[in-house]
């Protein structure tokens, strides 16, 4: 019965984390993609003069503000967990954590949230171009802020730097991760990798929340120049982010493939150490019968990406499960083709968009609108799928050891992460309690969003919506900041 509790603890502890993490996790890549496409349209505006792209630029910012909001509060509840649920993980990687979170707070947040007022609130009270610095500050902000949370996690993945040490608990000893050398850290092998893979996806998403509301305004026949702007702005940050998500995706793999083989085994549910690997475009893995059901592969494909060899070896599980363990295969292997299905689907989605465009027709093509109404929700989907390949493939290692001469050291466990003192009905509790609140928080969010969706953009923030009178618009541009 102890060791059912304390697998019951550990299950409800990661459970709770899945769910806190993923829904904070519909707003930071949110906002800093939106915040691109704001400095993109402020960017225009001071270009061009053209009032139209102030008024696009005002109605994404309050969007912007709802969803940073979000955020903020939905991030809080996550670091607690690290205390409450985890506090031997905590103790393990502390030093770790601790300079990346402090650089953070130093280089990042204080940035964000110190142009942040003037982002919201400073659109007749400073002039454009000063406008337009605080939105780029706070777009940087936001970007800086996620370097080092992919570094922090990135370590988990890769771990560099440093080196284990014994330090007392109680009358206990346990070890502990201190940085040797920090910059080994903080470029450990993984990190500028994984860092470009969530930028971009960042930035899909981003772009796809513009489009999606633009065609809907189409659609609806509603604010049409505004939503013309904004439409193909988006749609130029999509179509090059979804292109570059696919190079940024190989040389993901290969990384992974070095570094994480039994994860890259659970991404393609490799079973078995083969030459001339097929890479599967679907699946069903069945660990059971240590065989893919029902799939379509591509001969020798998975050899031919990692190695340019169609006839190269890739280790299966037969030979990495006595080392790391074996993953989730399942989860991870359906996550990682969503992901892949939902990125291709993205690519051409936006070429056929741009085939179009440059006929003169792309906003009479209304089956291709509601495509990009409901483009949002997968690009959200994609961005979660990214998440959950990457740490359900991680398993069951919460940070991922070295191998020498074939066995795993260095690591730690996910089992041996969790804290001592927590019992699994305080866990359960949490988790019914958050569950509620997140779920307020949730609808809360939406209704708010709807409500400013439905008001659209208020042509009354400027003097001219129709983009007339620009020579006018850049003289008081230029008076505004003299």
């Amino acid at each position: 019965m102890p060791l059912l509790a304390e697998l019951d603890v550990v299950f409800l502890s990661r459970v709770q984390f899945a769910l806190t993490i993923m829904f904070h996790y519909l707003f930071p890549p949110l906002t800093i993609g939106l915040s691109v496409v704001m400095v993109y349209l402020e960017g225009r505006y001071l270009w061009t003069g053209e009032a139209i792209y102030e008024t696009a630029a005002r109605f994404w910012t309050r969007l912007f503000g709802l969803n940073f909001a979000m955020g903020v509060v939905t991030g809080i509840v996550m670091e607690f967990q690290f205390g409450t649920n985890w506090a031997a993980y905590s103790r393990f990687v502390g030093d770790v954590f601790g300079s990346a979170l402090a650089a953070e707070g130093i280089f990042a947040f204080f940035l964000e949230s110190g142009f942040l007022s003037l982002l919201l609130f400073g659109w007749d009270r400073v002039g454009p171009k000063t406008h337009f610095f605080a939105t780029t500050m706070v777009a940087l902000g936001g970007i800086f802020s996620s370097v080092w949370i992919v570094i922090a996690n990135s370590w988990q993945q890769t771990p560099a730097g440093h080196v284990l040490r014994e330090h007392t608990v109680g009358d206990r000893t346990a070890l502990r991760a201190e940085i040797v050398d920090f910059w080994a850290m903080v470029f450990n092998p993984s990190t500028v990798q994984r860092l470009t893979h969530v930028w971009l996806g960042a930035f899909i998403l981003g772009a796809a929340f513009v489009m999606s509301v633009s065609a809907w305004y189409l659609l609806k026949g509603r604010h049409t120049e505004f939503a013309k702007r904004s439409f193909t702005g988006g749609l130029l940050l999509a179509t090059v982010a979804s292109i570059a998500q696919a190079v940024s995706g190989h040389f993901n793999a290969e990384m992974v493939a070095e570094h994480q083989p039994a994860k890259l085994a659970a991404m393609e549910g490799l079973y078995e150490t083969r030459a001339g690997a097929p890479l599967y475009v679907f699946g069903w893995p069945d660990s059971d019968e240590r065989r893919v059901e029902w799939g379509l592969a591509i001969p020798a494909g998975l050899s031919l990406l990692l190695h340019q060899d169609p006839s190269a070896e890739v280790a299966g599980f037969d030979r990495l499960e006595p080392i790391y363990g074996m993953p989730p295969v399942w989860i991870t292997f359906q996550a990682y083709h969503l992901m892949v299905g939902i990125g291709t689907l993205f690519i051409a989605a936006t070429l056929t968009a741009w085939f179009f465009y440059r006929r003169g027709t792309l906003f009479d093509q209304r089956w291709l609108l509601w495509f990009f109404v409901a483009s949002v929700v997968l690009a959200m989907v994609a961005n979660e799928a990214g998440w959950v390949t990457a740490e359900t493939g991680r398993q069951p290692w919460v940070v991922y050891p070295t191998v020498v001469d074939g066995v795993a050291t260095g690591g730690l466990r996910t089992a041996d992460g969790v804290s001592e003192s927590v019992q699994a009905s305080q866990v359960l509790g949490s988790i019914i309690f958050f569950g509620l609140i997140y779920t307020l928080l949730g609808v809360l969010w939406l209704v708010l969003l709807n409500g400013k969706i439905q008001h659209g953009p208020d042509d009354g923030d400027h003097h001219d919506a129709s983009g007339a009178n620009i020579a006018e618009r850049r003289h008081d541009i230029g008076m505004a900041d003299a």
